[in-house]
């Protein structure tokens, strides 16, 4: 019996070169993760702003596949990414459970939008306060001094 884990692996493939070679470099990982396991779901994403600067470069071609391969593939993979010139960042994690196949990444991403909202309506009543509390001090000082 072989034993098989769920991986997932996010690349972003540099968007300096031309768009025949960002699909080339997309069909060829892809493909070696078809090669080397169950593929179970490929997500490209498309070109994208970078949260930071990397290597000059301000935006990059996202992808992320979901696949099912023996425990030594993802090392090899990240060995060929490491050496691939056109991919400026990729990571693979072990899933515990397989992903949906339906599975919109939109709707993970709403409920942390709501959350930051929530923070932002808080943070100008706590201002407010302090600011209401900051001139009693200084008027109380000033009625002690007087004395």
């Amino acid at each position: 019996m072989d034993i098989t884990n769920i991986y997932e692996t996010m690349f972003v493939v540099s968007t300096k070169i031309d768009d025949e070679a960002i699909k080339n470099t997309v069909s060829k990982f892809t493909s070696l993760i078809a090669n080397n396991g169950e593929t179970i779901k490929v997500s490209e994403w498309g070109k994208r702003r970078l949260a930071y600067t990397i290597n000059y470069m301000t935006e990059g071609y996202f992808v992320v596949v979901a696949f099912r391969s023996k425990p030594e593939f993802p090392n090899e993979l990240e060995r060929l990414y490491s050496i691939d010139e056109n991919i400026i960042r990729s990571i693979v994690v072990r899933l515990e459970e397989e992903p949906k196949a339906d599975e919109k990444v939109e709707a993970e991403e709403a409920p942390a939008a709501e959350t930051v909202e929530e923070v932002k309506v808080e943070e100008p009543a706590a201002a407010a306060e302090e600011e209401a509390a900051a001139p009693e001090e200084p008027a109380a000082e000033t009625a002690e001094s007087a004395e």
